[in-house]
């Protein structure tokens, strides 16, 4: 079968196709035959050696795909053959809080990604996908989506008539937005992009915001809400913007810190947090019992993901330029 992977060293002209073995199940594990898969940053981080340079070479890369099931080992009872299903991130994160031990079972990173014509996972790190989904959409959920359901409603209890601020209209930005407008939140979006802006607000942003022409875009965040602050905001920036996220929450609100896109390891004036009693939590995806419950929201919605482009499987490499070069709106999918 054919894979991608980095070899002999990480950057993107590192990852090559290579044949592999067809893997054989053992017991309790079934092998998928991927229809599609879906970039994160992430990916373009492990990639270029920035996420993890200690991880083993080769290295399969990626973590979200949607495959069928194609073979099954003894014991399994959790899926069939035929079964349209996503691998979860975390292959040890069933339910419950993380721990040390379910943190190191991500795949792309220390266990094999899923770019690879067949798959070998356990039967327990699974599940369904909406039927309603095409396989690109359904390969979009495993990694962004569950992170933005944890965010709001596993991690948070997200109320109708609540605000949301969503930072730039990248993979988990927009499911936050989308997820958020399914259970009846107003959402306030931040781009550098008037073009990007305009389809958030078609996707039922409430307000937008350009950061580029409105650098303190705190103020008209916190102006929207009456002065009061927002309810909750989806930090994925990182050191550039984690200071302006303390100012435009409101008191007793929360912030879910998720990603670095502008930078880590900030000088934090901790002081907001103390006096507004801000709730810092950061995000690390989530787990299966999560992804299941999201699945149950997106199928009684209807949620549509946003894929923005679709690569077929050997050009991977130029996906990942695609993602580097941050004109996407949505996901970025590739298609077996």
């Amino acid at each position: 079968m054919k894979a991608f992977a980095l070899q002999g060293s990480f950057g993107l002209d590192a990852l090559r196709p290579i044949e592999l073995p067809d893997p054989e199940p053992g017991p309790g594990q079934i092998v998928l035959r991927m229809k599609a898969a879906s970039l994160n940053f992430r990916d373009l981080l492990v990639a270029k050696g920035l996420y993890n340079p200690k991880f083993s070479l080769p290295l399969v890369p990626l973590s979200d795909g949607v495959g069928e099931v194609v073979a099954v080992g003894e014991g399994v009872t959790r899926v069939k053959l035929g079964d349209r299903v996503s691998p979860i991130f975390n292959q040890r994160w069933i339910d419950g809080e993380l721990s040390a031990a379910k943190a190191r079972g991500a795949l792309g990173g220390e266990l094999p990604g899923v770019l690879s014509e067949r798959v070998l996972v356990d039967q327990e790190g699974v599940v369904a996908v909406p039927p309603h989904l095409t396989d690109e959409e359904a390969a979009s959920l495993p990694c962004a989506a569950v992170t933005a359901w944890n965010a709001l409603f596993a991690a948070s209890h997200l109320k109708a008539g609540e605000t949301v601020l969503v930072q730039g209209t990248g993979g988990v930005s927009l499911f936050a937005l989308q997820l958020a407008r399914l259970a009846g939140a107003r959402v306030i979006v931040t781009s550098s992009s008037d073009e990007k802006l305009e389809r958030a607000r078609a996707l039922g942003a409430s307000a937008t915001i350009n950061y580029r022409t409105t650098p303190e875009w705190d103020a008209p965040a916190i102006s929207f809400t009456d002065g009061v602050g927002v309810d909750h905001v989806v930090e994925v920036g990182g050191a550039g913007t984690i200071a302006r996220s303390l100012r435009a929450v409101r008191i007793g609100g929360r912030v879910s810190v998720i990603g670095v896109l502008s930078g880590g390891a900030p000088e934090l004036n901790l002081f907001p947090i103390l006096m507004k009693q801000i709730q810092a939590q950061g995000i690390f995806v989530g787990s299966r019992a999560m992804f299941e419950d999201m699945n149950r929201a997106i199928a009684a919605g209807g949620l549509r993901p946003v894929i923005d482009r679709v690569f077929p499987f050997a050009e991977v490499r130029e996906a990942l330029r695609h993602m580097e070069s941050g004109g996407h709106f949505g996901k970025i999918a590739i298609r077996f």
